[in-house]
């Protein structure tokens, strides 16, 4: 287990050295556990998170796919009061598969573009 935790952690450090979110393009950031997946709109050059989902409040009773794909419909809403159109992706170190994929999908249809 502990193995799999740095090989993730290692996985997040590589990608975030290619990667910074801006003003005029945040960071979408993705974080997940085996439970719940959350969602965070990140300015790095301040250094203040702009919008923030999960799917803690969602109280639906349907699949952890699912739950990801309105979390990504949520994040989108968020960005498009603060008039957000296009972000940078941050997969956090996780695969882009599955709850991760549906999650970025979701807001992509949704008109967030990255």
């Amino acid at each position: 287990m502990l193995q799999k935790l740095q090989n993730r952690l290692r996985r997040k450090a590589r990608v975030r050295s290619l990667i910074s979110g801006t003003t005029q393009r945040p960071r979408l950031s993705i974080f997940r556990t085996t439970a719940h997946i959350y969602a965070q709109i990140i300015d790095d050059t301040t250094g203040k998170t702009l919008a923030a989902s999960s799917d803690l409040k969602i109280t639906d009773k349907v699949s952890k796919t699912d739950l990801a794909k309105k979390v990504g419909e949520e994040i989108w809403k968020k960005a498009q009061e603060l008039k957000i159109k296009t972000v940078v992706f941050d997969r956090g170190g996780f695969h882009y598969h599955g709850r991760v994929k549906a999650l970025a999908d979701a807001a992509r249809e949704a008109g967030l573009q990255f």
